[in-house]
């Protein structure tokens, strides 16, 4: 009998943790020591994991010649759709899909579904925690090349995009092969 736990599915639920820390950690930094607004007082890291501070503003800030950091509250989904008035809808919504993918996740055993599954996962819910704290997403990475911007994301939004193109991968080329090997 296959042990519920294997080491696929532990490393799997740990990158979702991973993933939940690491995005949460660079939005404290961004929001509260690189963006921080002039006058105002950074609020420091368990103070702000335990508290639900104001959503702020900040002045953009350019690093590159195409990279800025700024920020914005985004209370819709991906690429600023569907803005609503309310973030329960969307959270609600979240936690279902993400829900739906940890089971996915817990049944799957190849490793080219597991990871690009908890990368989703611990994404999704990483902005869940923005919605129920903040009601809205905090995006701040600026890329643009000659006046065209791509819309502002974060930590979260790039663990689920790269989760969502590996699975993608897994589906089209990786999947079949699998197929063809328990079919034999």
């Amino acid at each position: 009998m296959i042990s519920f736990l294997t080491v696929p599915r532990l490393v799997g639920l740990s990158l979702i943790l991973d993933i939940i820390l690491i995005d949460q950690f660079v939005k404290w930094w961004i929001m509260e020591d690189v963006l921080t607004p002039a006058g105002r007082d950074p609020i420091g890291l368990w103070a702000w994991v335990l508290s639900a501070p104001a959503p702020m503003t900040a002045e953009p800030m350019t690093v590159t010649s195409f990279f800025n950091l700024v920020m914005v509250w985004n209370h819709g989904i991906s690429f600023g759709m569907f803005q609503s008035g309310t973030p329960w809808p969307l959270i609600i919504m979240a936690l279902v899909i993400s829900s739906g993918f940890v089971v996915w996740m817990m049944r799957a055993s190849a490793w080219t579904q597991i990871i690009p599954l908890a990368l989703v996962v611990g994404g999704a819910l990483g902005n869940v925690i923005d919605r129920f704290r903040f009601g809205a997403v905090a995006d701040f990475f600026d890329i643009h090349v000659m006046g065209w911007h791509y819309p502002a994301f974060n930590i979260a939004d790039s663990a689920i995009t790269i989760g969502i193109a590996l699975l993608l991968i897994d589906g089209v080329f990786w999947e079949p092969k699998r197929q063809k090997v328990t079919h034999v």
